[in-house]
This record gives C-alpha cells, structure tokens and sequence, in this order.
C-alpha cells in the first residue's frame, strides 16, 4: 500500500475561501474598482458572514483595503504579484510556530521529526513561490481554453 493519495497537508475552508475572494478582487479589470461581499458569494458558494469576517481579517492584516458606501467593497492594498499563497496562509491561519519544548529531544524524537520538519519547509517553499497573480494568470489561461470553439 502507497500512501500516494494520502493527505497530509488539508486546505482549511478558511483560507480557500480567502483565496477565492481574492482571486476575485485580483481579477478586476480596474485595480481600483470595490468589490463587494455580494458579488464574490454571487459567483462562490462562501456563507456571507463568513466571507465579511475573513476580508476583515484580510483588511486588518494589510492585504485588502476596505471602502464604505454605495460604490464601495474591497480592493487589494498591494499589487496581485506581490501577495504570496503562504501570506494569506499565515494570515488566515495564524503564525503557528513549531513547539518550543523545554524537555530534551532524545536522538530517536529528532529522527522522526526530522522528515516532517522537511515536508514543513517544502510547503512553506511551495506556497512561498505562488502569488495571487499567478492564480489569476492560471485561471485567465483555464477560462480561455475552455472558450475555444472548434467548426
């Protein structure tokens, strides 16, 4: 048995739904138009509180900006290329830093936390090397394939 289609690594709804509202405002063709809550639940299945409790955490985090009024939504605070997966992540989530044990590690401890400590820096590269613009570019590239019509 391979462990192949095991899943380590679980996407919370959280941070997925982050991304998609994200993805959302990225992909507005005036940077400087809001988007509102009820045009990312309109094309996203995301419960509308949920969505305003996470774009508040997204605008107090510094990602989005928030503006008030008829006209008014959300907008990035910085450009797409510039937002990392792995900002978002850690912004959603939380800084979860690793255990600060006081105990001593016994060789045998440091051996089997040593592959998981591995697989932890390799998401984090992961995530690291993605930005919100690429998400965008991939999702331009998906929209336009599935456009091609064949006579």
């Amino acid at each position: 048995m391979t462990g192949l289609n095991y899943l380590l690594l679980e996407l919370p709804s959280k941070v997925e739904y982050a991304l998609l509202a994200l993805l959302e405002i990225a992909s507005q063709r005036v940077a400087t138009t809001p988007v509102t809550v009820a045009e990312i639940t309109a094309r996203h299945p995301i419960p509308e509180r949920y969505l305003e409790q996470i774009l508040a955490n997204l605008r107090r985090g510094g990602i989005l900006k928030s503006q008030r009024g008829a006209k008014g939504g959300y907008i990035l605070s910085k450009e797409a290329h510039l937002i990392t997966i792995l900002d978002v992540v850690t912004l959603i989530e939380g800084d979860r830093q690793a255990e600060d044990t006081n105990q001593e590690l016994t060789m045998e401890m440091k051996l089997i936390r040593s592959p998981w400590q591995e697989a932890n820096l390799s998401a984090q590269s992961i995530l690291q090397k993605y930005t919100l613009a690429d998400l965008c570019q991939k999702r331009a590239a998906y929209l336009q394939q599935g456009m091609m019509y064949y006579i």
